[in-house]
């Protein structure tokens, strides 16, 4: 009977290869390196074959380091170190009864992860975020408007992303009126942090909040806006989401998905940042509880400032008639429905002003429009 021959081991701790000699010798597996040095022994009791290629019996330890693992290819020691151990069953771990606690133990844990997913950390997230502090949320916003405004760069339908940024009267005028409304409308939200509105060359009826206090609103705004209070009542609402800071809960929420699945797939490290970046930065809707909270603080905010409430309501219906794809405003025809009434129960009358000049408004329509 044959009772040394080579071998592979690998110990457990390092992707290294390691070619040895392999001698069995009374219920004892030796693994020595190269130069004669003995590098571990393994008890035969204490060993089991695991899944393994046709023509190869590679073994695990049962206890102690079950991460290590030998690799034999000579058929005759092979048989004689199943012989030795007498394992129950070639093809899994243990026996049948150990694979199927196996499986189904796998099986738990997917429920149980997938889960907590889908339950358990928007509930956490929404816990967490405002207990944080707000240099927290500035930092992920340096962050995520880093990464955020180089993936804008490849959409922009200009030379620049950023609108008005032309040495011109007009881009002045468009320029002014533009900070005189976020001024207005900032003035009065009382935020927990700064903020920075931006109009930027992408031509979606769209707008963005980022954590940190990061508003991209997008060209499409001021062009199907009919009136001022429209454009306001968009900007407003994104005001609501910097308020409720509902950037960092995305991104704490996003950061516990990666966390869960990271677990799952075994990747901590690079896999888990994609996953944090594309939640945040590719999904560019909130869920319909966050949208609807925003909705009415800015129709609140309108109100508050002399504004039309109503407007963003009526923009959201108008839009919702336009065969072009929405992405963040408008999910669907029946949710702009659902969001403009929301909006129309809670907007009370008030006494209204002009938040622009006729001048003004003009100058703000065009705003990217190339000189």
């Amino acid at each position: 009977m044959t009772t040394t021959g080579p071998g592979t081991f690998y110990d457990g701790l390092t992707s290294a290869r390691h070619d040895v000699t392999v001698e069995l010798d009374d219920g004892t597996v030796r693994i020595d390196a190269g130069d004669g040095r003995t590098v571990t022994e393994w008890r035969c009791a204490e060993i089991a074959p695991v899944s393994t290629p046709e023509g190869v019996l590679r073994l695990g330890l049962t206890i102690g380091h079950p991460a290590a693992r030998l690799e034999i290819h000579d058929k005759a020691l092979a048989q004689a170190v199943v012989q030795a151990g007498r394992p129950c069953d070639r093809t899994g771990l243990t026996d049948r009864h150990t694979r199927v606690r196996v499986v189904g133990y796998s099986v738990l844990a997917v429920v149980v992860l997938t889960a907590a997913a889908i339950w358990g950390v928007p509930v956490i997230s929404s816990k967490i975020a405002p207990l944080l502090p707000i240099a927290v949320d500035v930092r992920a916003g340096e962050i995520a408007n880093a990464e955020f405004r180089r993936q804008l760069d490849g959409m922009k339908d200009a030379k620049t992303l950023e609108c008005a940024t032309a040495d011109t009267a007009q881009a002045a005028a468009a320029k002014a009126a533009f900070t005189k409304l976020v001024g207005m409308l900032t003035a009065a939200a009382g935020l927990p942090l700064p903020v920075d509105v931006v109009m930027v060359h992408v031509k979606d009826v769209n707008a963005i909040t980022l954590p940190g206090g990061y508003i991209y609103v997008y060209e499409g705004i001021p062009a199907d806006a009919n009136r001022v209070d429209e454009m306001a009542g968009v900007i407003g609402h994104e005001l609501g989401h910097v308020d409720h800071r509902d950037g960092i809960k995305a991104q704490v929420q996003a950061g516990g998905l990666s966390v869960l699945f990271g677990l799952l797939l075994g990747d901590f490290t690079g896999g888990g940042a994609v996953v944090v970046t594309a939640t945040m930065l590719l999904k560019n809707a909130y869920s319909r509880a966050a949208e609807t909270a925003a909705d009415l603080f800015g129709a609140r905010l309108m109100a508050k400032i002399g504004g039309d409430p109503h407007a963003l309501g009526e923009f959201l219906l108008r839009i919702a008639g336009n065969s072009a794809p929405q992405e963040h405003y408008l999910l669907d025809h029946p949710e702009a429905q659902v969001r403009a009434a929301a909006v129309n129960r809670i907007a009370q009358p008030s006494p209204m002003r002009a938040l622009l000049t006729p001048d003004e408004w003009t100058a703000l329509k065009k705003i990217c429009t190339e000189e």
